[in-house]
């Protein structure tokens, strides 16, 4: 703390706060946030540019990771990992996420804003069925609510969750659904997924009721599944040109929370099967 030469700590220091960063530790969380944020092993310089650090720096930083079992270096290619402590500390914080809990203030804050009626669904054992519905100021008339379960091939909400399924399961969902069309639903369903995934969303005018358009948007977990879908609604009393900046905010929203629960929003979707 400096001081007065004759009186010691000026009053100016006394009322400094007390609580002080080691800039050390912030920076060595900064070089582990920069390896984490990569989909895979990473070199030096890729960690290093990420951290905003030397190459020298961020060697020195990873080796104290390292030690701690916080980073995993590949003896053979020489790529950064996390390692095994890190790892740990990851599921122990997932296992103490709620994620409703998490996304349903930030909606709340969403339709206040925007004042479109929007509604949270999670997949259940009979399909995407709604858990919470927040009213716009210009109420949706509807006979959609809480508990209500919307289909998987004739509503945005389901186009999300069919999106981020395994590619079995969502065959095995639509040849379910309809067994005599289960060919011709395999190619309409493939085509859909390929564009909300492409979009990060799924729109929808008027095909599950009449007046109504709908855009969902994904909260996506650590598995690239979407945990919940946040779909936002409007009838004619919205004007259409301001779609365009609701849903981008949604997604924005979405975004966040995706990475709040571990997900990954901008990593690429690789199909999957068991």
């Amino acid at each position: 703390m400096p001081t007065d030469p004759a009186n010691g700590p000026t009053a100016f220091d006394m009322t400094m706060p007390a609580r002080r960063g080691i800039q050390s530790v912030t920076t060595g969380f900064r070089v582990l946030a920069a390896l984490a944020a990569e989909p895979e092993s990473a070199t030096l310089g890729t960690i290093a540019a990420r951290a905003q650090l030397s190459a020298s720096q961020a060697h020195r930083y990873l080796a104290s990771l390292i030690a701690a079992g916080m980073a995993h270096q590949d003896a053979a290619s020489g790529l950064y990992n996390l390692g095994p402590q890190a790892i740990q500390i990851g599921l122990a914080a997932l296992a103490r996420t709620d994620v409703f809990a998490e996304a349903d203030p930030e909606i709340a804050d969403f339709v206040r804003k925007t004042g479109r009626t929007t509604l949270i669904a999670a997949l259940g054992p009979l399909g995407p069925t709604i858990v919470r519905w927040h009213a716009g100021r210009i109420p949706v008339s509807t006979s959609l609510s809480v508990g209500s379960v919307l289909p998987l091939v004739g509503s945005a909400t389901g186009h999300v969750f069919l999106s981020f399924m395994r590619d079995d399961e969502a065959e095995g969902a639509i040849a379910h659904l309809v067994p005599a069309a289960a060919h011709r639903r395999t190619r309409e369903v493939a085509a859909i997924r390929g564009k909300v995934r492409a979009a990060m969303s799924a729109s929808v005018d008027e095909l599950l009721i009449p007046g109504l358009r709908a855009t969902a948007v994904p909260i996506l977990d650590i598995q690239d599944r979407a945990a919940l879908a946040v779909t936002v609604m409007a009838t004619p009393a919205f004007a259409r040109r301001d779609d365009a900046a609701v849903i981008e905010k949604l997604k924005n929203t979405c975004k966040q929370l995706t990475e709040r629960i571990g997900g990954r929003w901008s990593k690429p979707f690789i199909s999957r099967r068991k």
